[in-house]
């Protein structure tokens, strides 16, 4: 009910206990007939009155304890909001309210143990247990702030190699098996460098495999190197994950202070910098930081963000290199290269370029550019008459992308382009690797009529018996296969196979990067007459191929206006 509390209830108590007392000594006291019936009243009522006053008084005494017990309960529960959660529950808790003790005694508990679990998540990464981004940071801003004038410290950043190929084909949970072992990796070199007196370090996965080291106390430059290539050594083992064996590496910076930078943050950004140019020169490598590679990652900043405006201002163009038959001498297909019109650098390759686009993921905005561009062209070359295909280089990231053959398509229905005047290039390890999905849109294409072809043939790991599975035309040799098909027979051999098994497979065979006339008489002996490379044609502009290789600009130029 509301409104009543322990003193009401206790006024109660004593007012029903002082009339019974009344009533019953009325009822036992009572002789009838009596002449002093008023005196035997008053002497009930007065015992009515004594006990209702001890009752009262008892009544009181247990609140006045009950309030205490109440009291103390607050105050504890008090002390717990801030931040108290070791204290005992105070004796006369337990005393007067037992039940409310054992309850906050289990709250607290409680509390405490998700405490603890919530500290854990926000200070170490679950998958290895090492020191998430955010304590790794904190513990290295305590020991840079602590330490003592002179000396050397070092930070690793430490980027796994294949890492992503792992994820791919075994699953996340191997993946995350695997960072929990490249983990356990490192601890054992930092354990084996305090052996050897280098003293402790911090370990942390930033994200994903990217993982950091810092030593807070090193010799010097040398020293840091030592480590770097004990942990590329401990990191280049096979990896058993069960069943099955991988074989990772990794690719490191290493940034050393004060050297390199006296905060975290530049130390970070200087040791990633070094760790990119590791990764850039062919992975497997550790990289010190330089002046010279902060310009030159600062220069890739500026062409990452010169590339975006470039698209903006359409500074990018189109140049052919014809693919030869040289049975008959004529062009048949002529490949689309990219070239950008930059107004501070002439002309870029694709090649400074292109790996940055990749990277910032421009190189999907620049496909579709190059997309439009040639089914424009190739439209146009229709309409004049010209049937050659023209090729385009189709890039990992782009064909990744799960609109693109909805992009492609729509672009070959706006442009109007017959379908056999397109030609599709993917690399052949994007080729071996491909989805179910992929496979079946392309072969859908194929089967309007666009050609399909495998570039730069033999530049990596083939799986012959997938070969024959593609839904693939032609097949483009890679120039490191016949570079020195003229001077040795092993070169001679191999490629003679290569060929003869593509031949063999029903594929055109196109050899590129054809370099003078030794390979190219070589290469005919062996069965080859498709050619494309820079000793039979350079790559040039629109109107001089059309001019070298069709002999009809003109029409071009009319069917332009």
């Amino acid at each position: 009910m509301h409104g009543v509390t322990l003193k009401s209830r206790a006024a109660a108590f004593a007012c029903a206990a002082g009339a019974l007392v009344f009533i019953l000594s009325l009822v036992l006291g009572y002789t009838p007939g009596a002449q002093d019936d008023i005196v035997q009243i008053g002497r009930a009522l007065i015992i009515a009155i004594l006990c209702g006053t001890m009752s009262w008084a008892s009544a009181r005494r247990t609140i006045a304890t009950t309030a205490t017990a109440i009291d103390a309960a607050t105050e504890r529960l008090l002390a717990a909001a801030h931040g108290d959660l070791q204290s005992s529950v105070p004796r006369e808790i337990g005393v007067e309210l037992p039940d409310l003790s054992v309850a906050l005694e289990s709250l607290f508990s409680q509390v405490r143990t998700n405490l603890d679990h919530v500290q854990a998540l926000a200070l170490f990464d679950q998958v290895t247990g090492l020191a998430n981004r955010t304590s790794f940071c904190r513990q290295v801003e305590r020991l840079l702030a602590e330490r003592e004038e002179g000396g050397t410290a070092a930070l690793f950043f430490i980027d796994l190699d294949g890492f992503k190929g792992v994820n791919d084909t075994l699953g996340h949970a191997a993946g995350d098996q695997l960072l929990a072992r490249v983990a356990g990796r490192l601890r054992e070199v930092v354990m084996a460098q305090i052996g050897a007196g280098m003293g402790d370090a911090v370990i942390g996965r930033l994200a994903g495999d990217e993982f950091t080291m810092f030593f807070p106390t090193l010799s010097g430059h040398n020293a840091a190197a030592r480590i770097a290539r004990a942990i590329q050594f401990a990191l280049g083992e096979r990896f058993d994950l069960g069943s099955q064996h991988v074989d990772l590496g990794a690719s490191i910076g290493i940034a050393c202070y004060p050297d390199h930078g006296d905060t975290l943050s530049t130390l970070l950004r200087a040791a990633d910098i070094a760790m990119y140019h590791a990764k850039h020169e062919g992975r497997g490598r550790a990289e010190m930081y330089s002046d010279a590679l902060a310009l030159e990652a600062s220069d890739r900043a500026d062409l990452e963000r010169d590339l975006l405006l470039a698209l903006e201002r359409d500074e990018f163009l189109l140049e052919f290199q014809p693919q030869i038959d040289i049975q008959t001498g004529r062009a048949v297909a002529a490949e689309a290269l990219v070239r950008w019109a930059h107004p501070e650098r002439d002309i870029v390759m694709p090649g400074v370029f292109v790996p940055v686009a990749e990277e910032s993921g421009t190189i999907v905005a620049l496909g579709d550019w190059v997309m439009s561009r040639v089914c424009e062209t190739a439209a146009r070359w229709s309409r004049a008459g010209i049937h050659q295909r023209i090729a385009i280089n189709i890039s990992t990231r782009e064909l990744g992308q799960a609109d693109f053959f909805l992009r492609l398509r729509h672009a070959i229905a706006t442009h109007q382009v017959p379908n056999g005047m397109l030609e599709l290039e993917i690399t052949e390890s994007l080729a071996m690797d491909m989805e179910a999905r992929v496979l079946d849109q392309l072969a859908a294409l194929r089967r309007d009529g666009l050609r399909i072809a495998i570039d730069d043939f033999g530049t990596g790991y083939s799986n012959l018996s997938r070969l024959k599975e593609l839904p693939v035309d032609r097949v483009k040799i890679d120039r490191s296969l016949v570079r020195d098909i003229a001077t040795s027979s092993e070169a001679r051999t191999i490629c003679s196979a290569v060929v003869g098994l593509i031949q063999g497979l029903g594929m055109e065979v196109v050899v590129e990067g054809i370099e003078n006339q030794a390979q190219m008489d070589m290469l005919r002996v062996i069965g080859c007459t498709l050619f494309q490379g820079y000793h039979l044609a350079m790559p040039t502009g629109e109107q001089d191929y059309l001019g070298r290789y069709t002999g009809n600009p003109a029409m071009l130029e009319r069917d332009a206006g």
